[in-house]
């Protein structure tokens, strides 16, 4: 299993609870957080062979910005 970490604009429980479909639906992550306590509302997820910018443009679709990092 593959671990990433992505800088965020997800910034609130309510930012949280927006992308919660959006990442669920990604059937290659297993398991997915976001830090809103961190400064750069950092976004770990977890999965197998997860397509990076799938994920980033589906967030972009919803109004959220994602970096690797």
């Amino acid at each position: 299993m593959n671990t990433l970490k992505f800088k965020t604009s997800i910034n609130c429980s309510s930012c949280v609870a927006k992308v919660t479909p959006v990442l669920n639906a990604q059937e290659d992550i297993q398991n997915w957080e976001v830090n809103t306590d961190n400064p750069d509302k950092i976004l770990t997820v977890e999965g197998n062979d997860i397509d990076e910018e799938d994920l980033v443009k589906s967030l972009q679709k919803i109004g959220f910005k994602a970096e690797k990092i």
